[in-house]
């Protein structure tokens, strides 16, 4: 299924060196876009640079992970794996000054909880978010369509996760196939 699934022909990539010009094409698009805009205004015209976005994008891959681990209900590897992709997927397109990535990292996990059937509501959701909880559950709503229309409605991944699982169950449905047959009666 991955040799014709949309992840690899449109989020897979040569090599590291195209993935950094894809973030710093989409550091470049933010500023062309409000620099005229700031000059407009009078206002100081400083912006992010592409190390700087990183460095943020990766504290926020951090928090990610941590957000993953203490969440309640504990949250299967696999969602914390696609919830990761989304993340890191979005900030190819977008920049950090576009949209804060704590809320886009919340929102990450969220959708990704949906998509590999992991269900909890909303309020079980944010229950496991630090702050205004009711904020926290309408900015993870509002951005939810923005998320997938970033992602090109492509949520599908093809984490390592499922495989072994079936793997194991497999070996499991052996061992007990073989234990159950080597007697007789």
């Amino acid at each position: 299924m991955f040799h014709s699934s949309s992840q690899l022909k449109n989020w897979m990539f040569a090599n590291e060196e195209s993935i950094k010009n894809q973030r710093k094409v989409s550091n470049e698009n933010f500023i062309s876009r409000q620099k005229p805009l700031h000059q407009l205004e009078g206002r100081s015209t400083e912006f992010l640079t592409y190390d700087e976005e990183k460095e943020i994008l990766m504290f926020y891959e951090q928090k990610l992970f941590e957000l993953c681990k203490i969440f309640k209900p504990a949250m299967p590897p696999s969602v914390v794996g696609t919830g990761f992709h989304y993340f890191k997927r979005f900030y190819l397109k977008n920049s950090v000054m576009d949209y804060h990535p704590r809320d886009i990292l919340a929102t990450c996990v969220y959708l990704a909880a949906k998509v590999d059937e992991f269900n909890v509501s909303i309020g079980s959701f944010v229950a496991n978010l630090r702050g205004d909880q009711e904020k926290a559950s309408g900015i993870i709503l509002n951005n939810e369509l923005l998320l997938m229309q970033q992602l090109g409605y492509q949520l599908t991944i093809h984490n390592p996760y499922r495989p072994i699982e079936g793997f194991l169950i497999d070996i499991k449905v052996s061992v007990t196939y073989f234990d159950t047959s080597s007697n007789p009666l």
